[in-house]
């Protein structure tokens, strides 16, 4: 028996497109890391969708628009320290609070996240 993916779990395309607008609302108004979003804010929200897709486990969408995420990568055109990293996770654990998922649920999302939040640091200035 193939066990779901994560994305399947937690309500595939529909509980992402409500992660990422609740987690978006808070990011574009932080007071430290709003800064880091100023381009289309829609587009933005897009493109994090597709990737947590297939982050979570999902469909390859990211990369079939995009090519592969290489995300440090793209990430280092922006100065980003440990404070934005942690301000980045408290609005992601605020938006993904609000998921109506089990605790334990929402506990497995949350973890995927703060390896990845803390390896787009780029720099020992907080």
């Amino acid at each position: 028996m193939e066990q779901q993916s994560l994305y399947e779990r937690i309500g595939g395309d529909a509980a992402l497109r409500e992660l990422t607008d609740k987690f978006y609302d808070l990011v574009f108004n932080h007071e430290l890391i709003s800064r880091l979003f100023k381009t289309d804010k829609d587009l933005i929200k897009e493109k994090q969708r597709l990737f947590l897709t297939q982050f979570l486990g999902g469909p390859q969408l990211y990369s079939e628009v995009y090519g592969h995420p290489m995300m440090r990568a793209r990430h280092m055109p922006h100065t980003i320290t440990e404070d934005d990293a942690v301000a980045w996770l408290q609005c992601m654990a605020s938006a993904v609070g609000e998921l109506p998922l089990s605790k334990e649920l929402k506990d497995e999302l949350f973890d995927r996240f703060p390896r990845t939040a803390f390896f787009m640091v780029n720099t020992d200035n907080q």
